[in-house]
């Protein structure tokens, strides 16, 4: 990939996933085909959450960044365009020079065209920053906003007024009883369920919000195109027929663990409150509940017996974050009508915070075969690390255990 001026096939398939929206829609202006394309090309390029592509579209504009991209020699020639002060653009060099080798390898047009066909394939459209269905609150995620969203359904729903609805994949029979009863309590006020459409208290919150022709939204970390998990294919099939199912991965990728907890950026993003109805202390709902405080969401949580533990997760975001005791409808809705009031201008997480070095390794995890030897490229285009990252980071799971050395690359043991 070398220019983004777009061929004649590019610009076919490109209006074969059309933009979200339809003749209902007021007139808006939709970002041009050039930057609506960098904007699929991005969601390839980057890992979801990706910081620094999303301080590069935020400076240059998607087409612009993109540009940069290809056709800057190196990070200090990129930091230039972004900065005139020497000690910002140092920084930004060092930012930006792993950046590069982690999204380098994912560059290709051929790819780009696939992800195109897949999405016309599966009847998906794309909603991004400046169509008239475009969910503001995400822009609160700062420059951890996704790229755009590939949908399928009813994207309007993204504009609608959202409750977040998480817990426990191994819910109880008391946890799945009382995300019932809440869950229907929110549709009757109104308002849209949003969940990840996992087991246990996600598909409680699904399958109420439907029972009682209410609308829900199903947040994935994998294609938008896929049904996971497996057991909850004909839900989905449901939710895409009545509701919205969507994603900022392109089209055919699958979950990992990586993209499983920034998908609950999103999820908490569009809530104008989040709700934890059960959860276990290492719960992957508590990652929802901490988004949902850092950006400044109202957050209640269920409580349970003090002898439970799927619900000590609940008890320690009393503590921890201050959640609401939420211990009946009229606790729901006085949290929904916090949720109506809360701030436009929401904290951020830092750009520059460097990734854990545990998790880095658990996206090379995620992107091992699960036979056979994977190479440093292999594995940079998969987890969305640079190679150097990769071959650091393996080095590091080799030393753990994790992983076995070969000639070629690595294996698992």
């Amino acid at each position: 990939m070398r220019e983004l001026a777009l061929n004649a096939e590019e610009r076919s398939l490109l209006a074969a996933v059309p933009a979200g929206g339809g003749p209902t829609e007021p007139p808006t202006a939709e970002p041009e085909p050039g930057e609506r394309y960098a904007r699929v090309v991005w969601s390839r390029l980057a890992e979801p959450g990706d910081g620094v592509a999303g301080l590069l579209i935020g400076a240059l504009g998607a087409s612009g960044a993109l540009r940069a991209v290809i056709r800057a020699g190196g990070p200090g020639e990129l930091a230039e365009r972004l900065s005139d002060a020497p000690e910002t653009r140092r920084e930004l060099r060092r930012r930006l020079g792993p950046a590069l080798e982690r999204w380098r390898p994912r560059l290709s047009r051929n790819e780009t065209a696939g992800d195109l066909r897949r999405a016309a394939s599966a009847g998906l459209c794309t909603v991004a920053p400046g169509d008239a269905l475009w969910p503001a609150q995400l822009d609160d995620l700062g420059v951890h906003a996704p790229a755009l969203l590939w949908c399928r359904g009813e994207p309007a729903l993204l504009r609608t007024r959202s409750l977040a609805v998480v817990g426990s994949r191994a819910a109880s029979a008391y946890g799945e009883h009382v995300t019932g009863v809440l869950t229907e309590a929110a549709v009757v006020e109104g308002v849209t369920i949003v969940s990840g459409a996992a087991y246990g208290i996600d598909g409680v919150a699904h399958r109420t919000a439907l029972a009682c022709e209410g609308p829900t939204i199903a947040v994935l970390a994998g294609g938008a195109d896929r049904s996971y998990p497996r057991g909850h294919e004909d839900l989905l099939t449901r939710i895409r027929e009545r509701g919205l199912v969507c994603s900022e991965l392109v089209p055919g990728q699958a979950p990992t663990r990586w993209r499983f907890l920034q998908r609950n950026r999103i999820i908490a993003a569009l809530g104008v409150a989040t709700l934890v109805c059960e959860a276990g202390r290492r719960s992957g709902s508590l990652n929802t509940a901490g988004h949902a405080a850092e950006l400044g969401r109202p957050l209640g949580a269920v409580p349970g017996p003090i002898t439970s533990v799927g619900s000590a997760g609940c008890h320690r975001l009393f503590r921890e974050r201050g959640a609401e005791v939420i211990g009946g409808v009229p606790d729901l809705r006085e949290l929904l009508g916090a949720g109506r009031d809360v701030a436009a201008e929401a904290g951020e997480d830092d750009p520059a915070a460097p990734m854990s070095a545990s998790a880095e390794q658990r996206r090379v995890l995620d992107a091992m075969p699960g036979r056979g030897v994977a190479d440093a490229l292999g594995l940079a285009r998969r987890s969305g690390l640079s190679p150097a990252e990769v071959a650091r980071t393996a080095a590091e799971l080799v030393t753990l255990g994790e992983l076995v050395a070969h000639q070629r690359g690595w294996q698992l043991p």
